[in-house]
């Protein structure tokens, strides 16, 4: 399959579905590239949980808190 990234085709690419697109990757790198969301604060790739508030995303809770008119907005760890 070939990536539609980079173009590389390669044996051990791999396909996702997102929001009922499919999509074919190389490497994760070209897929977050592609299908990542983008922080509405600061402009990186929200590639870990993040943040939506009302259909925007952000990177974490900070950035949130930043833009958005709550404070409510936590990261959340959890104790085990």
């Amino acid at each position: 399959m070939r990536c539609e990234v980079c173009g590389n085709e390669y044996d051990k690419a791999f396909e996702v579905v997102s929001a009922g697109q499919r999509h074919v990757f190389d490497c994760f790198e070209c897929a977050i590239h592609l299908v990542a969301p983008i922080c509405e604060r600061c402009g990186c790739k929200v590639i870990g949980h993040g943040a939506e508030v009302a259909g925007r995303f952000y990177c974490g809770a900070h950035c949130a808190r930043e833009m958005e008119a709550t404070v409510e907005l936590r990261d959340r760890v959890e104790a085990r």
